[in-house]
């Protein structure tokens, strides 16, 4: 793919959600006060920008070099068994086993203190809606969509294949940030919904609801939340820079040099 149609890619993704989130998130708001233009949507913006133009790409050759090197490792008899089942069950093997090494994995992150230095950029969003689920560092982004399609590359399945799965679970990634309160009930705990993940996203780093799809897994292992409003705020308890630059710089640095960093690049939230 070129560069002009990697931009014009981009520029139609970007139209599409907003032509799909801002009215929901209008006609249905979770904080009815919040702006469109709200605090930090500038570095959001550059964290879609940067997604979409380079270090989706960067991403997805990392995830390939790991799958050809697990074809090394996983014994093709074992995969020619796995694939004489039928598709839909191979399907419904791979979405449980995915989400159980989310859920895991998406834990840890908020329990492990290297883990958590990447994974807090993500939760350095102050106020949340569809463009601030696009806040993930390059590192963390590798982590999480590794464990998520790790499943998929023991079975020997293609990433081509899963195209359709990795494009429903990023659009769901986006509708659980946004700024929407929609009533299901006790659907909720089988479907998922904003309001789980924004108690997610509350400044207590240990909150809980680390399920990606369905929150079965919170509810099995005890970590399921949903009070019936929304938290008091979002964000991280620790200094951490305001703008794109800084957050991608300060966790790959030594913790003797993090605090010299937040504070040279604490600057307005709106600024990249």
């Amino acid at each position: 793919m070129d560069f002009l149609s990697l931009i014009f890619g981009t520029a139609v993704s970007l139209l599409f959600l907003c032509l799909v989130f801002i009215p929901l998130e209008k006609a249905f708001p979770a904080r009815k006060d919040q702006k469109i233009f709200r605090k930090g949507w500038l570095t959001d913006l550059c964290y879609f920008l940067g997604q979409y133009l380079l270090w989706s790409g960067v991403v997805l050759w990392v995830l390939q070099y790991f799958s050809f090197w697990l074809d090394d490792i996983i014994p093709a008899s074992f995969r020619e068994k796995i694939q004489q089942q039928p598709l839909w069950l191979q399907a419904i093997e791979v979405l449980l086993l995915s989400d159980l090494l989310i859920y895991w994995g998406h834990r840890l992150q908020h329990k492990v203190d290297f883990l958590w230095r990447f994974h807090k950029v993500h939760h350095s969003a102050e106020e949340l809606d569809w463009l601030a689920a696009h806040r993930e560092h390059p590192i963390d982004s590798i982590y999480t969509i590794g464990l998520i399609n790790l499943p998929a590359f023991i079975f020997g399945f293609e990433l081509e294949a899963l195209a359709l799965i990795v494009a429903f679970r990023g659009i769901w990634a986006i509708y659980i940030h946004s700024n929407v309160r929609l009533p299901i009930g006790k659907l909720k705990m089988l479907i998922g919904a904003p309001e789980l993940h924004h108690w997610h996203h509350d400044k207590e780093r240990d909150r809980g609801n680390y399920a990606n799809i369905s929150p079965l897994m919170d509810v099995l292992f005890g970590t399921y939340v949903c009070p019936t409003h929304e938290p008091d705020s979002f964000g991280i308890k620790e200094p951490f820079p305001k703008n794109y630059a800084g957050q991608l710089i300060q966790p790959l640095l030594p913790d003797k040099l993090t605090k010299r960093t937040t504070t040279a690049n604490d600057g307005d939230t709106a600024n990249p």
